[in-house]
């Protein structure tokens, strides 16, 4: 193989234009597909960005014939030479090499198909992709999910920014459970017991208590539920927030903004993304739809799906509910008894609290609510929850030295993504995933 030595790159393929033709040029990439005519030759070559046909003749440059003409697909070459319109040629255009460089030859046979496999059967050849994800992601494909997804991860911050809001970042390594419960990873911190996070629930309310105001964090986060579903993983990136001097309706309306801005973002900057990908998601409509919990269980129950009140809503609930709520809609004034200990109970109805869900047709994408700020009422819901408030006292103790009303939400990227991808299984939205079964790669 030939060391990369001075050679860099001067030109993604995709972005090769009519005014590059006539000017020599330098691209790198993958071999997607060779066809040798004996003495000419058709090379594919791949980039993040598209393909360009490479025109080989063995006459007029034989050094550059014999590094490539018989290579292996997936194989990584550098080329130079210069640029021509050609109109048989897929992109109206070629490169005729003029020197090459072989940086990478590709074993064979390929443990899977980049070239052959337009589009990615999801259900049947998961497994094999994900085990073979450093080939899956080679497919234009499965890279435009993570195209989009770096556009609305950066949208956010974006948003976030104008909006005022500080970045932070919070603990992964914990010594109390967040929410309680037993969906924790357990870990071993020198001599004590710890675990990994499952929110960063409690530390953005302490920076409530910091005078921060408003505050948002993008991080990893954990959670050990066995579950084996297409909508769940182990672990996944949250979108948390936390706003001081607010009430629930306060973060609905950023949540809202925040899904408007995603979806204008990619339908400007990732059109070539989608069109791979097949969808065209709609511009949602401000506001989304408030129903409270109350008026869903009327509902659902009419339709001869039958939810107590007080019972959390049913898979079989919320399909019923998109039939009348097809895109995105909130879910409000939930039962104080289903929700956590830090959801603010209204004041006139103690029974209800200040508790929302975003749905998106029959899929819940992230809960949120005003939270508790009385010390002794938060003191009072840990102990009717069955936990030790002196457990928690790092976190009760912001709350006993001036605590002002807050409220926030936590959304899993990885939800988003794969709405607004069109996908099946949220495996599709992460690079290398997490689930019950799978810890490699």
């Amino acid at each position: 193989m030939d060391a990369l030595g001075d050679w860099r790159r001067t030109h993604f393929l995709g972005k090769l234009e009519e005014k590059d033709f006539g000017n020599e040029v330098t691209v790198a990439g993958w071999v997607q597909d060779i066809r040798n005519l004996g003495g000419i030759a058709f090379l594919v070559l791949r980039d993040r960005t598209g393909t360009c046909q490479l025109t080989l003749l063995k006459k007029h440059h034989p050094e550059v014939w014999e590094k490539l003409a018989s290579l292996p697909r997936e194989s990584v070459i550098m080329a130079k030479g210069p640029v021509q319109a050609n109109n048989q040629a897929a992109s109206g255009m070629e490169l005729v090499p003029t020197e090459a460089k072989v940086l990478g030859e590709s074993k064979t046979p390929l443990p899977l198909g980049v070239a052959d496999d337009e589009k990615s059967d999801i259900e049947t050849k998961l497994d094999t992709r994900l085990d073979n994800r450093f080939i899956d992601l080679r497919k234009p494909e499965v890279g435009a999910i993570f195209a989009l997804k770096h556009t609305i991860l950066r949208t956010m911050r974006e948003h976030f920014h104008k909006l005022g809001f500080r970045e932070i970042s919070t603990p992964k390594i914990v010594a109390t459970a967040t929410e309680g419960g037993t969906a924790l990873f357990p870990m071993k911190y020198f001599e004590n017991d710890a675990y990994l996070n499952q929110s960063p629930q409690l530390f953005k309310q302490i920076m409530m208590a910091s005078g921060m105001d408003n505050i948002y964090e993008i991080g990893p986060a954990f959670r050990a539920e066995e579950h084996d579903t297409v909508r769940h993983l182990n672990e996944f990136i949250s979108v948390d927030i936390e706003m001081a001097f607010s009430d629930e309706e306060d973060v609905m309306q950023v949540l809202e903004d925040l899904v408007y801005q995603s979806v204008l973002a990619i339908r400007n900057e990732n059109p070539d993304e989608l069109a791979l990908l097949g969808v065209d998601p709609d511009i949602p409509a401000l506001p989304f739809p408030r129903v409270t919990y109350t008026e869903c269980v009327e509902y659902v129950n009419s339709q001869g799906v039958e939810v107590e009140w007080g019972e959390d809503l049913s898979m079989e609930a919320m399909k019923v509910l998109a039939k009348k709520y097809p895109d995105w809609s909130f879910v409000t004034r939930w039962p104080t008894a289903i929700k956590p200990f830090y959801a603010q109970p209204y004041e006139d109805d103690p029974l209800v609290c200040r508790a929302f869900d975003l749905n998106y047709a029959h899929q819940e994408i992230t809960s949120g609510a005003q939270r508790v700020h009385d010390p002794e009422m938060l003191k009072a819901n840990l102990k009717r929850m069955g936990l030790d408030p002196e457990e928690f006292d790092f976190y009760v103790k912001a709350f006993e030295y001036g605590m002002p009303p807050h409220s926030g939400w936590g959304l899993g990227i990885e939800r988003i993504v794969m709405i607004l991808a069109g996908l099946s299984n949220i495996r599709e939205t992460v690079l290398f995933p997490r689930d019950r079964y799978r810890l490699v790669p």
